[in-house]
Parts: C-alpha cells; sequence; structure tokens
C-alpha cells in the first residue's frame, strides 16, 4: 500500500488518520441512491448505534455536515414543549445557547464554571425553581474549551428524578470514552465521523431512543434540512438520506468503524490516555500549566495556559509547528490566554514525546526556558 505523508494533528479534530482509511474513500463512483449504497448506509448506522446502545431501543440518525449540524439538528427538531436547561460551561456549551436562540426556542442557560465540575445540588435548586416547568436538559460531555469531562451519568439521574429529556454533545468523547445512553438515561446523542471515530469530516450523526423519535410530531417544523424526524423517517422507509450524501466519507467511516472495533473503545481511551499523561507530564516540566485538574480531565483535548513571555506569539508558534509537521490549536477562552493540545486520533505516545521534544526548543528559542 502507498504511503501517505503523515502530519500529526494536535487540534480536537479532524484527527490523524490511518492509511486504511483515506484509502477507503478511493472507490468506484456510485450514485448513493443505489440499494448497494444504502446498505453502506444501514451498516454505518447500525454500528454507530451499537457503539453506545442497544439496535432495538436506539437508533442513528446520519447527516452530511459538521458535528453542529447533529447538535442544531436534535435541538431544532426535539423541543416541542416546555423549557430547556442547556448548561454552559465552555464554548460548545454557549454555541447550543446560540442554536437555541436561534430558533426562538424558549431556553434558559446554566453557567458553570470552564474549570471545575457541575455543581449537582446547586443546578438541582436552579432546574426544581423556574418559574415554568422544565422538560429538557442539554449538555457537552467533553468540552473541548479546556478539555473538562461532564459527569453524564449524574446528570442522567437528575433527569430521571424530574423527568427530563436529556440531549447531549458527545462529539469530542463518542468511540472513546465509554457511554451507555440507556444506563445514563439520555435520549439524544450527537456526534461526528473526525474526532474519535479517527474518520473523515463530514458526517455527523445522533443516536437516539426510537420510542423518542418516533413520536408523532405535534408542531410546526422550525427547520427543514436538519429535521431529525423527517430524516428518520426517509431512512427507515426507504435505505436512503433525503439528501445527497458525502459518499467518499462514508466508506472512510466504515473503515474508521471497523478500526475502532478491531481496536475496542476501552482500549483507544486507554491509548489516548497514555498520549494525555505523556503531554502533562511534559509541559508540566517545561513549566506550563494546564486548566482543569486531573480526576476532572477527559484526557482528550487539553488548554495549556500560554508561556508569559515578550517573544512569545501564539501564530509564529503555530507556524513552527506547522512546518514541522504537527498543528496546534488556538484557545477559546477570552479571559485566559491559552492553546489546544488534542491527543485523539491515530497517535501513539511518541508522538507527544516529539511534539514535547519541538516545544522545548521553541520555549528556548524565545527565551522563555534556558538554553542550559
Amino acid at each position: 500500500m502507498r504511503k501517505f505523508k503523515r502530519n500529526i494533528l494536535l487540534n480536537p479534530g479532524p484527527a490523524t488518520t490511518t492509511d486504511t482509511v483515506k484509502f477507503a474513500q478511493i472507490v468506484p463512483d456510485i450514485c448513493p441512491r443505489e440499494k448497494e449504497f444504502g446498505d453502506i448506509m444501514r451498516l454505518v448506522s447500525t454500528e454507530l448505534t451499537s457503539l453506545v446502545a442497544n439496535t432495538e431501543d436506539y437508533t442513528t440518525i446520519l447527516f452530511g455536515g459538521s458535528g453542529t449540524a447533529a447538535v442544531e439538528s436534535i435541538l431544532s427538531t426535539v423541543m416541542t414543549d416546555g423549557v430547556i436547561v442547556i448548561i454552559n460551561n465552555g464554548s460548545y456549551g454557549k454555541r447550543m445557547c446560540e442554536i437555541a436562540e436561534a430558533y426562538r426556542l424558549d431556553w434558559v442557560e446554566y453557567v458553570s464554571p470552564v474549570d471545575q465540575p457541575i455543581q449537582f445540588d446547586h443546578l438541582q435548586s436552579f432546574i426544581r425553581n423556574r418559574p415554568q416547568p422544565v422538560s429538557y436538559l442539554a449538555v457537552v460531555h467533553n468540552e473541548t474549551t479546556t478539555g473538562l469531562l461532564n459527569d453524564i451519568e449524574l446528570l442522567g439521574l437528575i433527569c430521571k428524578e424530574n423527568n427530563l429529556t436529556m440531549m447531549v454533545d458527545a462529539m469530542s468523547s463518542f468511540a472513546a470514552i465509554p457511554i451507555q445512553m440507556s444506563k445514563m438515561n439520555i435520549s439524544y446523542l450527537a456526534a461526528s465521523s473526525n474526532k474519535n471515530l479517527q474518520g473523515m469530516a463530514g458526517v455527523s450523526f445522533v443516536v437516539a431512543k426510537k420510542d423518542e423519535v418516533e413520536k408523532e410530531m405535534k408542531t410546526r417544523p422550525r427547520n427543514y434540512y436538519l429535521n431529525l424526524y423527517d430524516q428518520y423517517i426517509h431512512f427507515k422507509e426507504t435505505g436512503q438520506m433525503r439528501f445527497t450524501p458525502p459518499v467518499q466519507t462514508m466508506y472512510a467511516l466504515k473503515q474508521a468503524i471497523m478500526e475502532v472495533k478491531e481496536e475496542g473503545v476501552n482500549e483507544r481511551y486507554a491509548r489516548y490516555s497514555e498520549c494525555w499523561k505523556t503531554l502533562v507530564a511534559g509541559i508540566n516540566k517545561l513549566r506550563l500549566t494546564h486548566l482543569v485538574a486531573p480526576e476532572h480531565h477527559s484526557r482528550i483535548v487539553t488548554a495549556i495556559v500560554e508561556p508569559v513571555c515578550v517573544a512569545y506569539n501564539f501564530e509564529s508558534m503555530h507556524d513552527y509547528f506547522y512546518t514541522n509537521g504537527i498543528t496546534i490549536y488556538p484557545g477559546k477562552l477570552k479571559d485566559l490566554n491559552s492553546f489546544r493540545v488534542a491527543n485523539i486520533g491515530d497517535l501513539t505516545k511518541d508522538d507527544i514525546d516529539h511534539f514535547l521534544s519541538l516545544l522545548e526548543l521553541y520555549l528556548k528559542r524565545i527565551g522563555y526556558l534556558p538554553e542550559h
């Protein structure tokens, strides 16, 4: 097999992919309305469901689009009555608030610190003391802003006690951090092809409880392309998406699913965790700090506080790494200068060691670390 130039992507998705996933896209041209391709999508849907739930009670609804498309599909289709509480403890919780506002949903924001676990007693009181009844709760599982991991199992208990429908953005946790939707009381879960699945960008999806998504729509639709109910019914009846899917990306996703099943979700998370431990030990050695305490960290993406140094500039550092085949990502916190390093994708501890060696050289070059 021909080898591609290998770049090390330390941005939080798209992730570094295997050559086998890349080559899976090279297939004969096919009309996506053919039964053969419909069978591919049914297989992908079933396999994605099985990673987090049983296929008798849950199903996966596919969309062409980024992960935000799946989140928007849930919020704009499902929320038909009552108030939705959206937990905002990072940029992606904030994004859900912005989606809710765009659709003029009846929503309320629960703000929690970006680097601390949610205070569940306070959240419980917040929900119960609303002037209008709350029907839904939305949360990001792994908040990619900082790497904070929200405890969705405890949130599921709160939802069960208060008879709430829970919606989870699992974009940066799906296929790495183990999830069991039934046990965790999750009705809707959004994810995409290009993060821990290690596929190509272009497919987003919603894993949903069948009895929830099959409820008769009693309100006028707010959306069209992203209508979760219509997409589900059309696929169930025809084996096709309503609109043209990203064909080659779907073949790559099929291969990526095969590879995550071969490696194992727990084993993939163990590999990511080893990379993360190496990263954290390395940045501490280089006199840098990260924001989230280890016991609350996802071990997926880390927000690192930028060095205080006159010669430091993120864009220059980014370009330095880029010329060396490594991509890093800027921070998303307004009040704190940071950059982010993700340890997902087809990476090993050696890749993180290589990054740390280059980072040490850079910090010495700008005078943050002594030369000797």
